[in-house]
């Protein structure tokens, strides 16, 4: 299983969206890199000192749209029109899709449907400059903080149909770590700066708390 594995690990969803080497995003990132290694989450979340916190957001924001992108990648197979026609976080949450533009009115769909608009949806605000400048001394709009809390909160579903719909292959794929990690440093970052709302982690309150408890 693991050479099978092996060979679709690097698959990702979406194309990765690459943060310019050399630049101070860059070096964000590799900062984050760094304190996500020391493995005190809660640290590694924080602002860095003398940072712009709204830099801070959009290198993050990127990264958990690169990492659920992977994740999400791995388990593509599993997730279909037949073993998901609707987008589902366990029996009581169903989502359905509207982007506001395109889109209107929400729309009941199938999960691997809800999923593609909502990553090419994360992808299009992430390619837009004037949302999420990538050159130094580009300020971020006024209303960055927003957009930035739309697509996590949004990006948070896909953490959520994975873990209600498809936990089974992910543990088959010993991707189960992976995933956990994931999803940990995503709610110790979202919490730390109060960017979703706790009635949209509903779905996964259970494991939230237990992922949390034991580093307050």
């Amino acid at each position: 299983a693991f050479i099978f594995f092996g060979s679709r690990s690097s698959k990702t969803f979406k194309p990765k969206k690459n943060i310019p080497e050399g630049s101070h995003q860059y070096e964000l990132l590799k900062h984050a890199e760094a304190t996500l290694g020391s493995g005190n989450l809660r640290m590694a979340v924080m602002l860095p000192e003398g940072e712009d916190l709204n830099e801070w957001v959009a290198v993050n924001t990127v990264d958990f749209f690169n990492q659920i992108n992977m994740l999400y990648g791995t388990i593509t197979d599993f997730c279909t029109e037949e073993s998901c026609p609707v987008m589902s976080a366990g029996p009581k949450y169903e989502y359905h899709w509207a982007d506001g533009t395109n889109i209107k009115k929400p729309i009941k769909c199938s999960a691997p449907k809800y999923i593609d608009y909502l990553m090419t949806w994360v992808q299009d605000q992430l390619d837009d400059e004037t949302l999420f400048p990538s050159k130094i001394g580009v300020p971020f709009p006024k209303n960055f903080m927003s957009v930035a809390k739309t697509i996590l909160k949004r990006l948070f579903r896909v953490y959520a149909h994975i873990y209600h719909q498809h936990f089974d292959p992910v543990i088959q794929l010993q991707e189960e770590a992976h995933l956990n990690t994931s999803f940990k440093h995503f709610i110790f970052f979202v919490q730390e700066f109060n960017l979703v709302d706790r009635r949209e982690l509903a779905p996964l309150q259970e494991l939230i708390e237990k992922l949390t408890s034991k580093d307050r």
